[in-house]
């Protein structure tokens, strides 16, 4: 469906992609990885028409429909949950707008045997016709069902947007794209602002959905059970791999492997030839060896291979004044949007140099107290903010807040004071800068990058409380690692928001709930927590507050039946299982030998093998695959039917 030729994209001559080829099909599931700041969301804008490439071309077909999430939106109030979800409808509307303006023509209309009022009437069939392929009784019933799969109850749906957090709106956003029903689905980090339920939700949504997905994720387990294929970014090029995430871990490891072991190779091959050159550079007899081995080291294309990097920060902030005992402190505090209560009688106390946690499913309440705290909406009860205590704050949207001007040095050059201002290459070299990393401007940094430089600016001000909120969003493991050291060597106190379990465990050392509109504390760490709700893991936990399903009304008691009968039955049932489940065996197995001709092929063509023959057996293979893909599908339902039944 799209295709992307030779593209590369160029900032002040230093390349981000240079020269990318792959292909996006039909039902592909696509997961695009690299470090931060490889070029993963600019490759999701370029796919999505929101940028062009500065070499190269990408290719699609007219009328095909995108559907794009970027990893963060400016947002307009004004519009209830609902409202602004079935804008994902606006095509319907008129559609519908239009075929009432028609009815409206042919209803003042007398002349019934002209040609020109049977022309309306066939448009009026037509856009009737279309309406009811495109869903229109099910329009209502669609928004419910995706805005209750991201995590919004009945009665939010008559809310106004501006009454949620960024966060939701995000969600509102994502019911957006998931309701338009697009071609091709493009997600930058979608699981971001999505709590356990909500990204199984999802997941089940996107495994279903005909269309085509390609989505950029830090979330291993999400990138595991939605995607088949992984496109690796690195130093500007890509590594096409037909397989899930953690497969693509195992390949990619031994990929470098192979690759480190080219590099080393030919970097003794160029000291050679460089001992060589300078050995007998004034000989004259060897004139025409030294001319010779010059030219080859300039004609030789150099190996990289893309180290992990192990930096890791090492130095102590300059500390900040000195805070009272107590740092944070709340009595009786209530909040309210209209009739919908998220917090109520809500005491606590931060202590100094505590490191705490707020953990709860999202929409209890959490990042509402953060900004309680900080005096951004009005609430009930007492806030008392303690002595000398000063307060650096990371939203959510932080990252959104930098002066897309600025260079990265020059960002954090005018926040440092004081001795500080001598290590500030090394400290973002800690959080991964490096180089000429430090002179790229903000605005062509990536998500990730732009959050890994608003925390930088935070920990080099002098502020002796941290007030972070979901801070690990965009952030790849080796940051979260980097910013959790910083942050336990911090001196300060620590307030943290997040569902991270490995960001917190080793971190915090107070647990506060957030569940019934109210809030309890536990001391000791998330180990600690997990351990008093007797859950093993986040997502155990957020399924305890998983609303029960009603009770069933009692079914009227059936007649027995026969039990040899009933044998018969259950042993058929088993015999039908088994078979069909070959049925998906056999199915499999002809999509991936599929899959392995057309990705031979595929290489082929992109060694430059390209003739008639290749063109057509490709063709074929794809016809192949569409066919097998349609094979399969149909004996998984069938599979699950029976495996339904027999359950019964």
């Amino acid at each position: 469906m799209i295709s992307v030729n030779n593209v590369s994209v160029v900032f002040g001559g230093w390349y981000l992609l240079d020269g990318v080829s792959f292909l996006i099909n039909k039902k592909d599931r696509i997961g695009l990885t690299g470090r931060n700041g490889a070029g993963k969301s600019t490759t999701l804008k370029m796919l999505a028409g929101l940028q062009q490439p500065t070499e190269g071309s990408i290719s699609m077909p007219a009328g095909l429909r995108i559907g794009y999430l970027p990893q963060t939106k400016v947002y307009t109030d004004g519009n209830t949950v609902r409202e602004e979800a079935q804008k994902a409808f606006a095509d319907l509307f008129a559609l519908r707008d239009e075929a009432a303006r028609l009815g409206e023509q042919l209803a003042a209309r007398t002349d019934y045997d002209s040609p020109d009022y049977l022309k309306l009437l066939d448009k009026i069939y037509e856009r009737t016709e279309l309406l009811s392929m495109r869903g229109e009784g099910n329009m209502e019933k669609e928004t419910e069902v995706v805005l209750k799969g991201l995590g919004f109850r009945t009665e939010d749906l008559g809310r106004q947007c501006g009454e949620f957090s960024g966060g939701w709106r995000m969600r509102i956003e994502l019911a957006k794209i998931l309701l338009s029903r697009p071609d091709v689905f493009l997600l930058d980090e979608p699981t971001n602002h999505l709590d356990i339920e909500s990204i199984t939700w999802l997941e089940s949504f996107l495994q279903a959905y005909p269309g085509a997905v390609v989505l950029v994720s830090h979330d291993r387990a999400f990138l595991d059970n939605v995607t088949t294929r992984t496109i690796e970014i690195s130093l500007g090029k890509i590594y096409d791999y037909k397989v899930s995430y953690s497969r693509f871990e195992e390949l990619r490891k031994e990929r470098i492997e192979q690759q480190m072991r080219a590099y080393q190779n030919q970097q003794k091959q160029i000291k050679d030839t460089e001992d060589f050159i300078e050995r007998f550079r004034y000989k004259a007899t060897k004139s025409v060896q030294v001319q010779s081995r010059i030219k080859q080291l300039e004609k030789l294309e150099r190996i990289e291979v893309e180290q992990e990097d192990k930096a890791r920060i090492a130095i102590r902030f300059q500390p900040a004044v000195r805070s009272g005992d107590i740092a944070v402190a709340g009595r009786n505090l209530g909040k309210a949007y209209g009739s919908h209560i998220v917090l109520q009688g809500v005491d606590f106390e931060v202590r100094r140099g505590e490191k705490v946690a707020f953990v709860g499913k999202n929409g209890e309440g959490k990042s509402t107290l953060v900004k309680m705290i900080m005096g951004e909406i009005p609430f009930t009860g007492e806030m008392r903010i303690g002595h000398n205590v000063h307060i650096g704050y990371f939203a959510q949207n932080q990252a959104d807040l930098l002066d897309p001007e600025l260079t990265v040095l020059d960002t954090v050059d005018h926040v440092a004071v004081g001795e500080i201002r001598k290590q500030l290459r090394d400290i973002l070299g800690a959080f991964l800068f490096s180089g000429d990393d430090v002179d790229k401007k903000v605005r062509v940094l990536s998500g990730g990058e732009r959050t890994r430089l608003a925390m930088v600016r935070l920990l080099l001000e002098p502020y002796n409380v941290l007030l972070l909120d979901e801070p690990t969003n965009h952030l790849d493991m080796r940051t979260k690692d980097i910013l959790k050291e910083a942050l336990r060597r911090f001196e300060g106190t620590v307030i943290v928001v997040s569902h991270d379990r490995d960001f917190l465990a080793g971190l915090a050392d107070k647990v506060f709930e957030f569940a019934n509109r109210g809030m309890k504390e536990y001391i000791g760490g998330v180990a600690d927590f997990m351990a008093a709700k007797k859950v093993a893991c986040f997502r155990e936990y957020e399924q305890l507050h998983k609303p029960a399903p009603p009770a069933a009304a009692p079914s009227p008691a059936s007649p027995p039946k026969d039990s040899k009968l009933a044998f018969a039955e259950r042993k058929q049932l088993n015999r039908d299982l088994k078979k069909a489940q070959q049925q998906v065996d056999n199915a499999e197995r002809t999509v991936a030998s599929l899959e392995a001709q057309l990705a031979n092929m595929e290489q082929q063509m992109s060694a430059g093998i390209v003739n008639d023959d290749l063109l057509r057996r490709y063709s074929d293979c794809k016809h192949s695959l569409s066919q097998a893909m349609d094979a399969w599908e149909q004996a998984m339902e069938a599979a699950e039917a029976l495996q339904s039944s027999s359950n019964l």
